[in-house]
């Protein structure tokens, strides 16, 4: 019997040694868990941002897949390899871009400006289209608010609206994009009230959306991927056409 008693009481001097252990093994951890500096999760990453380069100041769209046939079109000799950013840079005369969802942009000081001459420009997009198919225009001035868009079609100008200053082009009839956006246009001989104290005047709002009215049309070169601007090249140049 004796050793019966002793046999019980040395099982259960084990068990509770053996929770006592448990236990403070567990309250050890919770510690550590306290005390050590908790790991900063890395930071959510967007995805990489859109191109992020000033808007050109003049652009065409081309509905084409060759940038080849572009620069035989506009005549450009002197020709050479480009990358986006030398293209975008604004340091060449032309800059005709690898295609983007089937349009080829043309960019660059080598393109008329309708406020100069818009005759010029006129003539210029009317050609271009007969040899090209669909060309479209567009032209913003944040500093003059100068504002221009030309869409033509088959050697067809089906729309264009160009302000200077004062309306110096105006023909076809406005877009279903133009009227979605709310641009403004005026007729030739109609006057520009002045805007209100503290009011965007209207060429500003037009300047404005033009990039939104290129992206209904075609293509807005200001959001395009970033890693497409990194890998693809295009040509620079300068055109053999005489305004």
């Amino acid at each position: 019997m004796p050793v019966m008693l002793l046999l019980l009481f040395s099982i259960a001097l084990s068990v509770g040694m053996a929770i006592v252990i448990l236990v403070v093994r567990r309250l050890n951890a919770r510690a550590r868990c306290t005390l050590a500096p908790r790991e900063t999760p890395p930071p959510v990453t967007s995805p990489e941002p859109l191109c992020s380069f000033r808007w050109p100041g003049c652009w065409l769209a081309v509905k084409c897949r060759s940038p080849f046939t572009v620069q035989s079109a506009l005549g450009v000799h002197n020709a050479k390899p480009c990358s986006w950013i030398q293209g975008l840079a604004g340091e060449e005369k032309l800059f005709i871009a690898p295609p983007v969802k089937g349009w080829v942009l043309v960019m660059g000081s080598g393109l008329p400006d309708p406020g100069e001459d818009v005759d010029v420009c006129f003539r210029f997009v009317l050609e271009l289209s007969r040899r090209l198919g669909q060309v479209q225009f567009f032209s913003a001035s944040r500093v003059l608010h100068y504002h221009a868009w030309v869409k033509a079609d088959a050697g067809r100008i089906v729309r264009a609206y160009a302000w200077a200053g004062r309306t110096i082009w105006n023909q076809g009839s406005p877009t279903a994009a133009e009227k979605e956006l709310d641009l403004k246009c005026f007729g030739y001989l109609e006057t520009l009230e002045p805007a209100g104290f503290g009011q965007p005047d209207i060429p500003s709002l037009n300047v404005d959306k033009i990039p939104l009215l290129a992206a209904r049309w075609s293509i807005d070169p200001g959001r395009i991927d970033a890693r497409f601007l990194r890998m693809e090249r295009g040509i620079a140049g300068e055109s053999s056409w005489r305004y």
